[in-house]
């Protein structure tokens, strides 16, 4: 996989660059809650869906490799003060 562009929805919502540095993605993964509600990048979750931790599956890495998945919401409480953006989540 090639490394992320500028047009890519992490550098646009500025999770590269403020949260975590550029990296090149190795495995593609799909994170679900309740099973219907599929996460993606700048779409808006309401509280009340994601109140059970998500189903993570990791497509195409080696089932041997280990993986940590960090959530966090990057302009909490909102993007004009975003004073908690480093908060865990669950």
């Amino acid at each position: 996989m090639a490394r992320l562009t500028s047009d890519h929805p992490l550098v646009i919502g500025r999770i590269v660059g403020d949260v975590v540095d550029s990296f090149v993605p190795s495995v593609n993964m799909c994170v679900k809650y309740n099973s219907s509600n599929q996460v993606y990048n700048g779409h808006e979750l309401f509280p009340s869906s994601v109140t059970v931790k998500p189903r993570v599956d990791v497509h195409g890495g080696d089932m041997r490799s280990f993986f940590t998945l960090i959530m966090t919401d990057p302009d909490v409480p909102g993007p004009s003060d975003p004073y908690l953006r480093e908060h865990l989540h669950w």
